[in-house]
């Protein structure tokens, strides 16, 4: 009977110079400067790296600047939240798919589950008549989580353009806050961690879905901040497992096991991912992949720790409890964000187990879950069925162009406004206003570029900080190719793009290189060139960014400055 190890007690993080004990787990670089800054300096040109006892290297973790570090995560995640609110009501129409999410949210703030509308409902809306729903209950084709998100915008400042795009900017600014936090984590550095995040203040495809209320800046924060829950847990594991061996005297678990340890990050995680599942389900193939990492994370440690063979162990001692944190309560907090459908008796399906007493479900759930479990049935059908797959969208765009992005999404458009009217300059050509849902091209390119570099560093250099990005980004990417039959939309991809940034952000740690010694001056001439290159990266993205903030704001253009930003004919 393995006890479980309790104390939370700080650990002391020093360095040894003796050869650490155990076996060199086959995907851990735990060096900092090698994985932040590139590979460590000659000995000629200093002293040698020292080598790290096992204790040490399972005490590694982010550095001690912890304040500063939230001042820095704070101050960019202001900055992003002040650019993305100038202008959050215009337009003040519903756009794009909003005509849907808006009005479930007011319906479900007004009812507690989601009702139809009339065809002229938009129009009555924006006139501010709001109350314009029908009787009878809509289906729906996404769970209710991010629409209940945006209903507490409209609860706070009413059913119009800004109360329902609220939520969103909130969201997409915590989700910038959280990708710091990751970055930070997995690099240990707070420089590292602010450049992912400032690139992702100025993505064009982040900016805009911050600005509108659709589900997915909703289901792309609940995915990172899980993520960063199970990567802040491999660090609070790996602490527990030293502070074992360091209260008994011990350098090594000597070939056992080791002890079971309470994980409570995983916890945390099983909430959010439970959250991002009850926004879009496909939140299910990240939780998939993060479960696989969780565990092998878990062997990894143990056998650093020393426990030789045993570290298989793991697969009982912590992939039994983490599948109970991640996924069954990630199932009980999915299950919960139905509670408002559930203890109402009008929303679709709702009666289905009443009208039906003798179905197998009904007898075996009850008549309320069994409705529920019916309503899955049918929304299933509807994402697998023949409506969706002979569907077409002047906007749909093939997954293998989401990266480099191939395809934009147009969100609003006003065409010919006519010279004179609207702003538009007299004597001239004519004039157009155009939300596109664009990805900053400068900072997408780069990113894929990264994103392949950090599953080389990471299969080929054995460094698990490129390739937890990697793995994630795939996770949210891979799938979407099993669904090519229908149509498919570049905006999808906001669920990428935190962690194609975070590989970006740690690719260009490695650009940047080692501090320099400013006594000596070695390494400095190389820093000041790292230096260089980073900051035109990141000057790049930024005057990119501010390239095409007209379309992506409704600004008025003329159509030869449209066209400007159209570099590509599958943009326009």
């Amino acid at each position: 009977m393995l006890a479980p190890v309790t104390d939370t007690t700080p650990l002391p993080h020093g360095v040894a110079w003796d050869e650490p004990e155990g076996d060199q787990p086959i995907d851990e670089v735990d060096d900092v400067d090698e994985v932040v800054y590139g590979p460590s300096r000659p000995a000629e040109h200093g002293p040698p790296t020292p080598v790290l006892s096992a204790i040490d290297r399972l005490l590694d973790g982010p550095g001690n600047d912890r304040l500063a570090s939230w001042g820095v995560t704070i101050g960019i995640a202001v900055l992003a939240f002040v650019i993305r609110l100038v202008d959050l009501a215009r337009p003040a129409n519903l756009v794009f798919d909003e005509t849907y999410y808006a009005k479930d949210a007011y319906s479900l703030l007004t009812f507690g589950y989601e009702r139809a509308w009339p065809e002229s409902a938009n129009a009555s809306i924006v006139a501010g008549n709001v109350d314009v729903y029908n009787s009878e209950a809509a289906f729906i084709v996404h769970p209710q989580v991010g629409k209940w998100l945006i209903a507490g915008g409209e609860h706070l400042f009413g059913m119009n353009s800004f109360g329902w795009r609220f939520s969103a900017l909130v969201f997409g600014t915590l989700l910038i806050a959280v990708t710091i936090r990751l970055a930070r984590r997995l690099s240990r550095s707070t420089m590292i961690g602010a450049l992912a995040g400032v690139l992702l203040t100025f993505d064009g495809l982040h900016f805009v879905m911050s600005r509108i209320a659709l589900l997915d800046i909703f289901q792309a924060f609940f995915i990172v901040a899980a993520v960063a829950c199970i990567v802040a847990d491999r660090d609070f594991f790996r602490h527990r497992l030293a502070g074992h061996l360091q209260q008994r005297g011990l350098t090594s678990l000597g070939g056992q096991a080791g002890p079971w340890i309470f994980r409570p990050w995983l916890v945390a995680s099983g909430v959010l991912w439970g959250l991002a599942i009850g926004t879009k389900w496909n939140s299910m193939f990240a939780l998939a992949v993060a479960g696989i990492l969780v565990v092998v994370w878990s062997v990894t440690a143990r056998r650093l720790a020393g426990a030789g063979n045993r570290s298989w162990f793991a697969l009982l001692a912590d992939g039994v409890p983490a599948f109970v944190s991640m996924v069954l309560l990630a199932l009980v907090v999915y299950v919960a964000s139905w509670s408002s459908w559930l203890l109402t008796s009008g929303g679709y399906d709702r009666q289905w187990g009443a009208d039906n007493p003798q179905a197998p479900t009904v007898k075996m759930l009850g008549p309320a879950f069994a409705s529920l479990l019916q309503y899955h049935k049918d929304i299933y059908e509807f994402h697998t069925g023949d409506y969706i797959k002979q569907s077409n969208h002047p906007y749909a765009a093939n997954p293998g162009g989401w990266l480099v992005v191939a395809r934009p999404i147009g969100i609003d458009a006003v065409n010919d406004i006519k010279p004179g009217e609207q702003g538009c300059p007299v004597g001239g050509e004519t004039c157009l206003r155009v939300i596109s849902g664009m990805g900053t091209p400068v900072l997408w390119w780069l990113a894929a570029v990264a994103l392949l570099a950090s599953l080389v560093w990471w299969i080929a250099g054995r460094d698990w900080r490129f390739g937890a990005p990697a793995v994630l980004a795939l996770s949210t990417y891979l799938p979407w190719f099993q669904h090519m039959e229908r149509s498919l939309f570049y905006f999808y991809a906001i669920t990428i793009v935190p962690f194609t940034v975070i590989c970006l952000a740690l690719c260009l740690g490695k650009l940047l290189g080692p501090p320099g010694d400013p006594v000596t001056g070695v390494g400095m001439a190389r820093r000041r060139q790292g230096s260089i290159a980073v900051g035109v990266v990141v000057g790049l993205v930024i005057l990119n960014f501010a390239f095409i903030y007209p379309i992506l704001t409704d600004g008025l253009l003329t159509r030869t400055q449209w066209l400007m930003r159209m570099w590509f004919g599958s943009w326009i």
